[in-house]
């Protein structure tokens, strides 16, 4: 495993990030939930081979996700991680139900703290909403009484607004954005990582492969890969591609099962950052086309 400064904080933290967005399923009571043995045992193989980044929040899988999450990270694993949990902001309609919902999810996972605490998915309207329920006030109280380490964003909107949201505090400890070499245009944009970076704002990635969109191309971008001198799965380049930029820390996967969790850990055991050559750079351009 690979491991980066996640900006200024003064720890490290693994290329590969473990994403609860995804984990294994079951049908039980005609109901899709977690497969809370094989999740449980995912999770822990994950941070046993180095992954010491988890990431989840209160509404993935309907709510169960942290439940499942703080009991992957009972028996001292909890110690062996940073720890992001996501305040959503669709649900907050007073100021005092920002405490309210940490707290609420601090019993769920079951923690006396986060290490990073972030406003969820937002975009121009609803930060707007945080703003006026004074988002940095909560903060600070929650950063003061411990019970979150380090503030942030998650983010879906435009550019502008990603720029606006940066700019808007001093304090952000870090921002989480949609990133993949289809999307380097969208959302945040690559304009929009650099100036991250250029703030000393550490950048998480999800979606990476686009919703596994990457994993599995349409044929002629396969055999456009297959016939390349450089030799890469689809996966593969869709990560080095993310992993090549020195702004982002930490690049989450929301893996599935035993297998995805294998394949990217070897895959994360290369990865660095500058790691593509410029002829690399083009082909994945050639890709993205």
């Amino acid at each position: 495993m690979q491991y980066v400064p996640f900006g200024k904080h003064g720890f490290d933290v693994s290329r590969l990030g473990m994403g609860c967005m995804r984990l294994p399923t079951m049908e039980k009571d005609g109901k899709r939930v977690i497969d809370r043995e094989a999740a449980i045992s995912m999770i822990r193989r994950g941070i046993d081979k180095g992954i010491n980044y988890v990431d989840t929040a209160y509404g993935y899988h309907n709510g169960e996700s942290e439940i499942v999450a703080g009991l992957a990270l009972k028996d001292g694993y909890r110690e062996k991680v940073t720890l992001t949990s996501k305040l959503p902001v669709w649900l907050v309609n007073e100021e005092k139900d920002m405490n309210r919902l940490l707290d609420e999810q601090l019993k769920k996972l079951d923690v006396p703290y986060l290490d990073f605490y972030i406003l969820h998915a937002l975009n121009k309207g609803s930060f707007e909403k945080m703003q006026a329920f004074h988002y940095k006030k909560f903060f600070k109280e929650a950063l003061s009484d411990g019970r979150i380490r380090h503030t942030g964003f998650s983010f879906h909107d435009g550019k502008e607004a990603f720029l606006d949201i940066l700019n808007d505090w001093d304090q952000w400890g870090m921002a989480q954005i949609q990133f993949n070499y289809l999307d380097d245009d969208k959302q945040a944009t690559e304009e929009g990582l650099k100036a991250a970076g250029k703030a000393g704002i550490p950048l998480v990635i999800m979606e990476p492969l686009r919703g596994g969109a990457l994993a599995n191309p349409p044929a002629d971008v396969k055999q456009l890969m297959d016939s390349y001198e450089v030799k890469r799965s689809a996966v593969e380049w869709a990560f080095a591609y993310v992993a090549d930029y020195a702004e982002v820390a930490t690049i989450l996967s929301g893996m599935s099962n035993q297998q995805q969790l294998d394949e990217n850990l070897a895959i994360f055991d290369h990865l660095t950052v500058g790691g593509l050559t410029d002829a690399e750079k083009a082909f994945v351009k050639e890709l993205k086309k």
